[in-house]
């Protein structure tokens, strides 16, 4: 009797798979913090081992990382928190100053023949709701930078096991080069992503407070560090972080301040996101448009908020473990850019 093997059953995988992001949503409280704590980890270890080369004890240069981003932590929080609370504060005065903008805007329309119903217009946009959810998820982000005991941790003894990790790979392999170089590969491109990131999103952040406390926009400070931590968020993160800015320089400052407002994300995205990344970052991160779409919605809904700003090198680090087997080599060229899949056809060629 012929026995059916299931071991490379598509179906069997594709049910592993579903079986293992069913898992992740469930236990998200836990695998949050534990990934926040593997990518500061990674963007950690270069330097750590840098200490190392120098001389520096393991332990001590451990110790410098983290009092290192533990005040990186403390200035974000400092920066943020009292002016969170403040505009959580402000939100009924800012949103009864949108009805009444709303209301003007109705009869001046009115006047030209333009008639609108109250009524029905907030059931279909609704300004207000904005500020609330505005309000909840600074609060949350709050929260995030403030409950991060789990994270330092894991982090901590993540960093302490980094140096021998290496050699445990070497044990368990059979091909023992092609593990540690994929290793190295997945570290390298995402500490590459992460780092370049890091400095355009700090340079938004800076340009978008230096924009908004010439305008006079109340909390310029906390819509920059808002703007810096949107933008690790591809394609949608910029919108995320200007509609809620503009939003507010139009209930305090009026229309022409909001087109200004505007017009400064939109310079500032066009020029970070179109001129400087594309040319830093080379040849890119290797996945297509839609791919990075569809990632950003996916680990959105697995992982929550933290799961947007984590898409791409998630997703980054999923592709190059994939490019590592020839029966999941396919699945890698789908995943990647049509420049890539070029590059692929002209060297066969």
């Amino acid at each position: 009797m012929e026995v059916m093997s299931y071991r490379d059953s598509s179906l069997i995988k594709f049910a592993a798979f579903v079986i293992v992001v069913a898992g992740m949503k469930a236990a998200v409280v836990l695998v949050v913090p534990l990934l926040l704590a593997v990518f500061l980890s990674i963007i950690c270890a270069p330097p750590l081992f840098w200490m190392q080369k120098k001389g520096i004890p393991s332990l001590v240069g451990i110790l410098i990382l983290m009092f290192g981003v533990i005040a990186i932590q403390m200035l974000l929080v400092s920066l943020v928190s009292s002016s969170i609370a403040d505009f959580s504060g402000n939100i009924p005065f800012y949103q009864e100053r949108l009805k009444t903008l709303t209301f003007e805007s109705l009869q001046f329309l009115s006047r030209y023949g333009v008639e609108l119903e109250i009524e029905k217009l907030t059931e279909m946009f609704n300004p207000s709701r904005i500020l609330g959810i505005v309000a909840n998820t600074l609060n949350g982000l709050g929260g995030v930078l403030t409950n991060t005991f789990f994270v330092f941790l894991t982090f901590i003894f993540i960093l302490s096991e980094a140096a021998g990790f290496p050699n445990k790979l070497r044990a368990i392999s059979n091909d023992k080069n092609t593990d540690l170089e994929k290793y190295a590969e997945i570290t390298s491109g995402v500490n590459r992503y992460l780092g370049i990131k890091s400095l355009t999103s700090l340079a938004t952040g800076i340009v978008i407070f230096i924009w908004l406390a010439i305008q006079g926009v109340d909390f310029p400070v906390m819509w920059g560090v808002f703007a810096f931590l949107l933008n690790y968020i591809p394609n949608i993160g910029s919108i995320i972080a200007a509609v809620p800015t503009v939003l507010l320089a139009l209930i305090q400052l009026g229309p022409l301040a909001a087109g200004i407002t505007a017009l400064g994300f939109l310079i500032v995205n066009i020029l970070v996101g179109s001129v400087i990344e594309p040319r830093v970052m080379g040849q890119g991160i290797g996945l297509s448009v839609l791919v990075v779409f569809l990632s950003l919605a996916f680990w959105g809904w697995v992982l929550g908020p933290v799961g947007m700003l984590l898409s791409v090198p998630l997703t980054m680090g999923v592709k190059i473990a994939l490019s590592g087997r020839e029966s999941t080599k396919w699945l890698s060229v789908l995943l990647g850019s049509n420049k890539e899949a070029s590059r692929m056809l002209q060297s066969k060629n």
